[in-house]
């Protein structure tokens, strides 16, 4: 069958995935304008930025010869749980007789989660569908480990552009693995090519470090947040991104549920300021910028989809969170509107406040360290 999926995150992986259970792979293309313009003619107007772009990708990959899609589900109070079904039924209308395979939560919907992976692997064995699962997730924290690096050497590489075609010579090394042991050793090759980057000499307590938070899907995908890494890296900023896929696959398919995940303990964090889980990212927001406050970032840019009911939670909230830790918080809403003159005014003006914090701070004594 020829399968599409969303475009998010370390795709190389999903198309592994899929292939190793004998589909045919129609690669998602990186949305462009084209596809933000097919979006918004099909979406309805107050469905989320996240909702529009799968809407304009799903029809580009159905044009090149998809016949089914492959996508998540969602839990509780998001909307993001009934994407597919209303993704459906618009591409019915559209003429597209296309079939979705949802990926439910593993805990809060068994049956359905064993359905799909059934019904994808076909006539393959579950220890082998199994074991593709576990290549796969190691292959994907492969590749975080190392965008995780990237956004820090990014502020300091000595040549514009150095980081980014790395990235794009290690994803094709990793498209090369067919097991774990490929994975790890084109890991090392990858931090081989990394380190072979030339950067500038730099003092880490005095370069300016920026976390990011929000929504899972704007916070991941630069097409989406307006390359808000790269703009910050060009402004000499170290990024420290709050989502990655394997961290979000690691928390959901928790083995062994009555032990306290790495996630679960930093949440706790939140909880003065937000006791409930409202079906987004909102309580991990929270509780990453206080962990971020903890560590010594110098700020924290927020990320939401504009009219995103959790996130919209999350805004209100960070005026409190700011004044009690004394971090400068910016939240930023992200739709099709993709000028770019507003978001660069608004991290200017965040950046010279941070800045202005950090040089204040490590003039007071014992202040520097918090």
């Amino acid at each position: 069958m020829k399968v599409t999926f969303p475009y998010m995150g370390p795709v190389l992986a999903y198309k592994k995935l899929l292939e190793a259970v004998g589909h045919e792979v129609i690669m998602p293309q990186k949305p462009t304008q084209g596809t933000f313009d097919l979006a918004t003619k099909y979406s309805p107007e107050f469905l989320c930025f996240p909702f529009k772009c799968l809407m304009g990708t799903y029809i580009e990959a159905l044009e090149a010869g998809a016949e089914a899609i492959v996508t998540t589900g969602g839990d509780d109070n998001c909307r993001a749980g009934f994407y597919a079904e209303v993704h459906r039924r618009i591409l019915a209308s559209l003429g597209y007789n296309v079939q979705f395979f949802v990926i439910e939560s593993l805990f809060k919907h068994p049956r359905d989660f064993i359905g799909s992976i059934r019904d994808l692997k076909g006539k393959y064995s579950w220890w082998h569908a199994l074991g593709t699962i576990h290549f796969c997730y190691d292959l994907i924290a492969a590749m975080d480990r190392i965008q995780e690096r990237i956004r820090i050497l990014r502020a300091h590489e000595k040549n514009k552009g150095d980081f980014t075609r790395a990235w794009r010579d290690i994803e094709e090394l990793f498209d090369t693995c067919y097991d774990r042991q490929d994975v790890r050793e084109t890991e090392k090759k990858a931090w081989k090519i990394l380190h072979s980057v030339p950067v500038e000499l730099w003092d880490p307590k005095q370069a300016m470090r920026i976390g990011i938070v929000g929504e899972i899907y704007v916070t991941m995908e630069g097409h989406a947040n307006q390359e808000i890494e790269e703009t910050l890296a060009a402004m000499g900023v170290e990024v420290v991104n709050s989502q990655y896929v394997s961290h979000w696959l690691k928390q959901r398919l928790q083995i062994l549920p009555w032990r306290k995940s790495h996630m679960e303990k930093i949440i706790a964090k939140a909880k003065p300021y937000l006791k409930l889980d409202l079906g987004g990212h909102e309580q991990e927001n929270i509780a990453h910028m206080i962990d971020y406050w903890e560590k010594g970032l110098d700020g924290v840019i927020h990320l939401m989809p504009f009219a995103c009911m959790p996130e919209l939670v999350t805004q209100s909230i960070i005026p409190r969170i700011s004044k009690d830790l004394g971090m400068p918080i910016v939240s930023l809403a992200l739709d099709e509107q993709r000028g770019t003159a507003n978001i660069q005014t608004r991290l200017e003006a965040f950046l010279d406040l941070a800045m202005g914090k950090k040089i204040r701070r490590a003039g007071v004594p014992g202040l520097a360290a918090r």
